[in-house]
C-alpha cells in the first residue's frame, strides 16, 4: 500500500519533480489571515484573491465543507483550497476541524491530482488552527489520496528544536 512520505521543511515550496498540488484546509467564513494560509500568501497572491472571490460569490457557486477550488500559480503548481473548517473558533461544538469534510475534500483533490498526473503536498492539515488531530486526519489521507495511486508528502514546519 502506499504509504505518506513525511518531511521537514516548507510545504509551499515542494522539492518534487513534476506537477505538484499543495493542499490546506480553508474555513467556511471567508477569513483568510492565520496559520498556513500566510505561508501561501507570501509566496503567491492568487490563492487568497480566488478563495475571497469564491466565498463572496458563494450564492452561485459551490462554496462550503467539502469543496476544493483548485487555483494555479506556477506552470507546474497547483493551490487546494480545501473547504474543511465550520468557522474559525473554537466553540461549544468544540474545534472548527471538519473530518468528514476534509474527506470528502480529498477525494476531489486526488480527482484533479490523477487528472494532472500530478503529486500533493501538505502540511499536517486540520490540526493547527482548525484544533483537529492527525491521528484523525492521517486515515483520511491515506484512504482518499495514498491508497488512490497519488504520491503524498506532508511536511513539518522547522527544524525540529
Amino acid at each position: 500500500m502506499p504509504e505518506i512520505a513525511y518531511v521537514r521543511g516548507d510545504a509551499t515550496a515542494p522539492p518534487a519533480k513534476g506537477v505538484k498540488v499543495i493542499a490546506h484546509v480553508c474555513n467556511d467564513r471567508g477569513g483568510w489571515g492565520k496559520g498556513f494560509v500566510l505561508a501561501v500568501s507570501r509566496r503567491w497572491p492568487e490563492p487568497e484573491a480566488a478563495y475571497r472571490a469564491w466565498h463572496r460569490d458563494r450564492a452561485s457557486n459551490d462554496f462550503g465543507l467539502g469543496a476544493v477550488q483548485l487555483v494555479r500559480v506556477e506552470p507546474y503548481v497547483w493551490v487546494a483550497n480545501m473547504i474543511g473548517q465550520h468557522g474559525t473558533r473554537r466553540g461549544s461544538k468544540g474545534a472548527p476541524v471538519r473530518y468528514e469534510a476534509i474527506g470528502t475534500a480529498l477525494g476531489r483533490v486526488a480527482g484533479h491530482a490523477a487528472e494532472l498526473g500530478a503529486s500533493v503536498h501538505m502540511p499536517r492539515i486540520g490540526c493547527g488552527l482548525a484544533g483537529g488531530t492527525w491521528s484523525r486526519v492521517e486515515p483520511l489521507v491515506t484512504e482518499r489520496l495514498a491508497r488512490q495511486g497519488i504520491s503524498v508528502t506532508v511536511y513539518d514546519h522547522g527544524d525540529g528544536a
